[in-house]
């Protein structure tokens, strides 16, 4: 148990450049899933979110078994995900039925490819819950450059999508092109996962895309200040979670989803004890 709390440990692991490299890279990832997140909390995406990630794991797989780089294979099975869910579900009402389809069929097929390949376990299993040495100096600049693009599309597409976000009705009568905006922001959210699937796992991705988001919206109703916050509680929960990993040794995943949670806690205890007090006065 002590070693859970090996402070010397932790600083001397902090010396090393690859654990440097895997907290610039976590800093990266929150910024862009706190950008996204709250978007994605408007919209209703949770469960897009968990599909994109069957699909980032199952080109993750993919990439494995033919020897090529992870970070390259989960892209490319996020982006394809992202663009069958954005083409694919056209009504509202068809968005869960075709997610359950797509996350059963790409969970399926990255069993397999993981049983085909004969090397590391820890590979394996890094892939469904992250691991502190995933991400190389190559994957590193991927990382930057994928989320620079992800930031300045959003950026350049934000009014309207938010627009649409709220009310999606009037934004189409006013003529933003909704559909496409959609599809567009299902890549940006297929690409995030991506990214987000080498540091958290495929199976925990949503603690980084969806739980700051979902905290920040239990204390404000403001889109920039939701934002904002959502930005400060997964760069909070990503570092945090990647250094308090560093002495035990055990998966990223268990620390970032335990901050992010506990901060998600304590915003909905914060929002209810602030509604209750706004009823009595």
């Amino acid at each position: 148990m002590d070693h859970f709390f090996d402070l010397p440990l932790t600083f001397e692991l902090l010396g090393y450049g690859f654990v440097q490299q895997m907290l610039v890279a976590g800093a990266v990832l929150g910024l862009t899933a706190g950008l996204l997140g709250p978007l994605v909390v408007t919209r209703k995406m949770a469960f897009a979110v968990h599909g994109t990630a069957e699909l980032a794991f199952t080109g993750g797989a993919a990439a494995l078994l033919v020897g090529v780089g992870v970070g390259y294979g989960a892209l490319a099975g996020s982006v394809v995900a992202a663009l069958l869910l954005g083409l694919l579900s056209r009504r509202d009402s068809d968005r869960d039925s075709v997610i359950g389809a797509i996350l059963a069929f790409g969970l399926g097929l990255g069993v397999l490819f993981l049983a085909l390949y004969k090397g590391r376990t820890a590979n394996k299993f890094g892939l469904l819950t992250g691991q502190i040495v995933a991400v190389g100096s190559t994957d590193m600049w991927l990382l930057i450059g994928t989320a620079a693009a992800v930031i300045a599309v959003l950026a350049f597409i934000y009014r309207p999508l938010h627009f649409s976000s709220v009310d999606a009705a009037v934004a189409t009568a006013r003529g933003v092109p909704v559909r496409t905006l959609s599809v567009v922001f299902f890549v940006l959210v297929g690409v995030t996962t991506a990214l987000s699937v080498q540091i958290v796992g495929a199976l925990l991705v949503l603690s980084l895309m969806i739980t700051p988001a979902a905290a920040a919206s239990r204390v404000t109703a403001s889109p920039w200040k939701a934002t904002v916050l959502a930005i400060v509680f997964a760069e909070t929960a990503v570092v945090v979670g990647i250094v308090l990993s560093l002495a035990p040794g055990v998966p990223v995943s268990a620390f970032v989803t335990a901050v992010s949670f506990l901060i998600y806690l304590v915003c909905r205890a914060f929002g209810g004890a602030r509604s209750r007090a706004a009823r009595v006065h």
